[in-house]
Parts: C-alpha cells; sequence; structure tokens
C-alpha cells in the first residue's frame, strides 16, 4: 500500500487532506508536534469527520498513524520506498521549519537509492506555497542532490478550499467539516505517476483557482468577520444573517469579483452564482466558526499580496469601483484582538504613525488618494452597523 505523509495533524490536516488520501486508499501517516494527537492516533488507527451541513454526515477515517516532525522519525518516512506523496498543512510561517526535516528525508531517500517518484504539495491559505516550501527546501541541498530532485520529487502548488473550524468534540482528533471542499493541483508539477485522488482536481491553469478562491472566499470571509466584530457578533453565521453587513460583504465580492472577471477572462454570471454559493456556506450555522479565528492575523491579510489589497488593487488596475472593498480593509484596520499579536501590533502601528501611514506600511499602497479612501472608511465603517 502506498504511503501518504500529512505534515500537520490539525483540523484541517485531518478533516481535509488527509481525509481525501485516506479515501484514495493511501496509508496516511500525520506528522506533527502535538504528543495527545499522535498518541491517539496510534491508538485508535482512526478518527471521524463530522459533515455538518444541510445534510450531516459521519465519516471514518482509517488507516492513519503519527509520527513526530521534530525528530527523525519525518525524515525516516519521507526515506521509504512506499511513500509517494507529502502534503502539509501548517501555516505559512511554518513552512521553513518543515523544510528542515524534508530536506534531509530528501538526502536519506538519494543515498538509499529510491527511485520512485515523490510529489509534495503544500495545501496552505497563500499563493504558490509549494513553490515557497521547495525555495526553503533546496537552501538546504547541494547542487547534486537539487538536480535529484528535479528529476524525481514534484512540487506542485494548489489552492485549497475548506471551512473547518476548531469544534472540539468528545474525541479529541475527530474533526467537524463544511460539506463543500476543493484542491486544485497544478498538473504540470507532478512527477510519475499522476495520483488518483478522488476530490483533487488536476489543473491546468492553477494562477485562476488560486486568485478566484482568495477574491472570492477569502476576500468575503475576512470583511464578514471584521464587519461582524465592529457589529458585535461572535461567529460566521451571525454576521451574515445581519442584513448590512451582507448587504456590503456581497458588493466587496462583486467589485473583487469584477477584477477577476476582467483578469481571467471569467464568465460573469456564472461568476456571480459563485459568489452567491460561497456566502451560502458562511450561512451554515452547524459550523460556528468565530469571527476571531477568521480574522486573525491582520497584518498578513492586509498585505499586499492576499485577500483585500490584491483584489483592490487588481480592481484599480481596471478602472472599477472599489468602494466596498475599501471600507472593508477599513473594517480589518478596525480588528482589535488582545489575544491576537498581529493585531495588537497593528493598533500600536496605527496608534503611532496614524491610519494612512500605518496601512501604506503593511499593505505597499502608495497611491495617495487611495490611501485617504482607506482612512475615510476607517472612520465610516464604524457608523455602519
Amino acid at each position: 500500500m502506498k504511503t501518504a505523509i500529512q505534515v500537520g495533524g490539525g483540523n484541517i490536516g485531518r478533516g481535509f487532506i488527509g481525509m481525501l488520501l485516506s479515501q484514495a486508499g493511501y496509508r496516511v501517516v500525520f506528522a506533527d508536534v502535538v504528543p495527545a494527537v499522535l498518541d491517539r492516533l496510534n491508538a485508535d488507527k482512526c478518527y471521524t469527520v463530522h459533515i455538518m451541513d444541510t445534510e450531516i454526515e459521519d465519516v471514518k477515517i482509517e488507516n492513519v498513524s503519527g509520527i513526530s516532525s521534530a525528530n527523525d522519525e519525518l525524515p525516516e518516512e519521507i526515506a521509504k520506498a512506499d511513500t509517494t506523496i507529502l502534503t502539509t498543512a501548517v501555516g505559512l510561517r511554518i513552512l521553513p521549519i518543515v523544510a528542515n526535516g524534508l530536506a534531509k528525508g530528501l538526502q536519506m531517500r538519494k543515498a538509499a537509492g529510491v527511485d520512485v517518484p515523490l510529489n509534495v504539495i503544500a495545501c496552505e491559505n497563500a499563493i504558490r506555497g509549494t513553490s515557497q516550501l521547495k525555495e526553503h527546501v533546496y537552501k538546504l541541498l547541494s547542487d547534486e542532490e537539487q538536480a535529484w530532485c528535479d528529476e524525481l520529487v514534484g512540487f506542485a502548488d494548489c489552492s485549497v478550499d475548506r471551512i473547518v473550524p476548531p469544534v472540539r468534540s468528545e474525541n479529541p482528533i475527530d474533526v467537524v467539516v463544511e460539506k463543500y471542499c476543493e484542491w486544485n493541483v497544478e498538473k504540470a508539477s507532478l512527477k510519475g505517476e499522476i495520483p488518483a485522488i478522488p476530490g483533487m482536481n488536476l489543473a491546468d491553469n492553477l494562477m485562476a483557482y488560486i486568485q478566484r478562491k482568495l477574491f472570492t472566499l477569502n476576500t468575503g470571509h475576512c470583511i464578514t468577520a471584521y464587519t461582524g466584530v465592529i457589529a458585535g457578533h461572535k461567529t460566521i453565521d451571525q454576521a451574515i444573517a445581519d442584513p448590512k453587513i451582507y448587504e456590503l460583504v456581497h458588493a466587496a465580492m462583486q467589485q473583487s469579483g469584477d477584477g477577476l472577471i476582467q483578469e481571467f477572462g471569467f464568465d460573469k454570471e456564472a461568476h456571480y452564482k459563485y459568489i452567491d454559493k460561497i456566502i451560502g456556506r458562511f450561512k451554515n450555522p452547524y459550523l460556528q466558526d468565530d469571527v476571531a479565528r477568521v480574522g486573525r492575523e491582520p497584518l498578513r491579510k492586509l498585505s499586499g499580496t492576499d485577500r483585500l489589497v490584491s483584489p483592490l488593487n487588481t480592481a484599480l488596475k481596471y478602472g472599477l469601483p472599489v468602494d466596498k472593498l475599501v471600507l472593508g480593509i477599513g473594517a480589518a484596520l478596525r480588528y482589535n484582538n488582545p489575544d491576537d499579536p498581529q493585531s495588537v501590533e497593528l493598533q500600536q502601528k496605527i496608534a503611532e504613525q496614524g491610519v494612512t501611514a500605518a496601512f501604506a506600511e503593511v499593505s505597499g499602497v502608495t497611491d495617495q488618494a487611495v490611501l485617504e479612501a482607506v482612512a475615510k472608511a476607517y472612520d465610516e465603517v464604524v457608523t455602519l452597523f
């Protein structure tokens, strides 16, 4: 039986990627640093994914185990010939750490004479996360080792989409998810036999999928969270049920969508239906998705390549309206969560530099008219809800 390593045994790792890999017939080894998760995986050899949507379903995931990603267990598992796929779901900041174990495992794999291709897919909420992981790995390899990897190791970028809230169950390794999921993988970057994984879409134009997800789900999700905080709502479904928030979020998603339509030639009617489908997911009352979870790390979300500023810049490039996106950015700048280090840092920047200078520093935006519009939105958005 072929083995898949899922680095990151958290909710997304277990409730999304690990689930699909197991259902495709792989023996799934979860690599993590949380002893309680690893111990339970090794004791039970299974867990349950609770799909909470209009239809409720429990799916038992079997033939799983756990290893530590903090020692040689991970490189040793990578070096085995039956290991043919490695995926991650750890967050972009952790990828440089993952690169250490992956590089060592690849070196061991080469030294053992393994000539079976290995495909690496970083399933992160980031643009070309696998390419970033590859850069970190190659810095740790010799020229000869890099050449070996070029022949036998595929580094395939992807886009992932499934809402997996941190809902606690009686069993700490069970997971609650929505029914919808989308996993698009860049086909051309895969090596050897293409993995047959139901639920994994092989994409020829991955950037279109990445941007569609970023500009739609991610943009709408975070604006719902930030405006929800201002309005005093606790969860995403409560926030999107607020007519004023729904109106702003829907309009902002259409503005980001109009930029996508120009950039990639999407069909407008089809994309607007996709927007409505995404908002329908926000309304799912079973997920109880906390606005603080969705709004966390506002500095990252306000950066020039992420879900607020990138749609703004794209729409501006085509001379399209952006006023609702700007209001969303104003709400993000208002996000004040003392338990979120990035929120604390953002509020310190605003207090010391003012809204305009702080936003310019975080986002990289230099257009004075845009900066003035954001500062105005920062003041206006608190009066809307």
